[in-house]
């Protein structure tokens, strides 16, 4: 499980000072970007070692309470369920303790040309590894 934190910026708000729905999305990205941080990976090698692209191929979204401007948000990302060619991760967005979004992610690896591509034995265990 990784965790990501966040203070939320006028930019990501509404003019009611709520965090744009979408928004929620980006935070989602960033979060398992630090996910696969913590594996001791990163986007570019993973593209330039093993000619892979790791790509959202569905996300489901509750929307349960809003964040709002100034709130200090944390992003939990938990892979739950991994194959040799799909990650599905939980996602949370939390105030302290209360749970103001969920997400369920799936991710898929494609090559250069958007087809479905196995993830070699390396990077498949590195992921693994990471499930608690």
């Amino acid at each position: 499980m990784a965790n990501f934190s966040l203070k939320v910026y006028y930019e990501d708000t509404d003019a009611e000072g709520i965090v744009y729905y979408a928004n929620y999305l980006k935070y989602f990205e960033r979060a398992r970007t630090e996910l696969i941080y913590s594996c001791g990976l990163n986007h570019k090698d993973i593209l330039s070692k093993y000619e892979i692209r790791i790509v959202v191929k569905s996300c489901n979204v509750e929307f349960k309470k809003p964040a709002k401007f100034e709130d200090n948000l944390n992003v939990s990302t938990k892979i739950i369920k991994i194959s040799p060619v799909r990650i599905t991760m939980e996602q949370k967005i939390l105030r302290k303790e209360d749970v103001l979004v969920d997400g369920k992610i799936d991710l898929v690896t494609i090559d250069n040309n958007g087809l479905p591509k196995k993830m070699p034995d390396e990077l498949y265990n590195k992921f693994k590894n990471s499930i608690s």
